[in-house]
Order: structure tokens, then C-alpha cells, then sequence
């Protein structure tokens, strides 16, 4: 198996991911009774040397429910009929998770409203507020 190339920073060695294989449940007919189409890959970030350690951090933290107490990512795939198929479909999946969380997420803006934004909030609440006084009966002092 060929290393697995996630981007020009990062490509992880073939050594550091187990594939393993079993019958799959998915589509294949009597093909599944005989066929080891099921793929499952397990890979550690924590054993990668390289990964950066702020991208692993985010990745531990994304994806902590698909880690388990070994510390291993485990992505099975028992879509496609035949192995390599699924193995290709796994390790597009694993290069996916770790490019949605290589670069830090955007730190938000604090920003002012508008003063056309405050007149219009205001006139809602002024609508609002008459719109619910024509409700209410008249009332009579006697």
C-alpha cells in the first residue's frame, strides 16, 4: 500500500495505518458470503510523527467520537463491492477529516450595529407594541 498523500505538508507514511479486511454486510449479492470486501482502516494521530501538533490537536477534538480507547481512528467502508474499492473510499475519507480541520478556525469579529440597524429595531418594537395596545379593550374609569 502506497503512502497516503493528504497535501503538499502533509502525507502520511504506510506504515503508520493498519488495514484490515472482513465479509461485508453491503451490496454483492452471494459475492459477500465468499468476498473480504469490508475494509477497515485504524490510524493513531497521536503516533504521527508528521502531523503537526495544533493540527492533531484540532483533529482529537473534531473528531473525538471516532476515537477510541486506544487512540485510534477507525473508518470501515462496505460500500462498493469489491476491496479496493473500499479501501480507496476509506482513505478518501480519513484525507478528508483531517483537511476540514487543518487550518484553525476564524476567530469572529466583534462589530457595532449600524445606526440604520438600531432605528429599524427600534420602530419594530414601537409596531410591535401598538399593534398588541389595539388588542386590549378600552378600559373606563367610573
Amino acid at each position: 500500500m502506497a503512502d497516503l498523500y493528504i497535501n503538499a505538508r502533509l502525507t502520511i507514511p504506510s506504515d503508520e495505518i493498519l488495514i484490515s479486511t472482513a465479509r461485508s454486510s453491503g451490496p454483492g449479492g452471494q459475492n459477500v458470503n465468499k468476498v473480504n470486501s469490508k475494509v477497515t482502516l485504524h490510524w493513531s494521530p497521536g503516533n504521527c510523527s508528521a502531523l503537526r501538533a495544533d493540527w492533531r490537536r484540532r483533529f482529537v477534538a473534531n473528531h473525538a467520537n471516532r476515537i477510541n480507547r486506544e487512540g485510534q481512528v477507525v473508518i470501515s467502508s462496505q460500500q462498493y463491492r469489491d476491496q479496493t474499492r473500499n479501501l480507496a473510499d476509506a482513505r478518501q475519507r480519513l484525507v478528508s477529516m483531517l483537511l476540514s480541520c487543518q487550518n484553525p478556525p476564524k476567530s469572529r469579529t466583534a462589530t457595532r450595529p449600524t445606526l440604520g440597524s438600531k432605528r429599524r429595531r427600534l420602530e419594530q418594537k414601537r409596531q410591535q407594541s401598538q399593534k398588541k395596545q389595539n388588542r386590549q379593550r378600552p378600559r373606563h374609569d367610573d
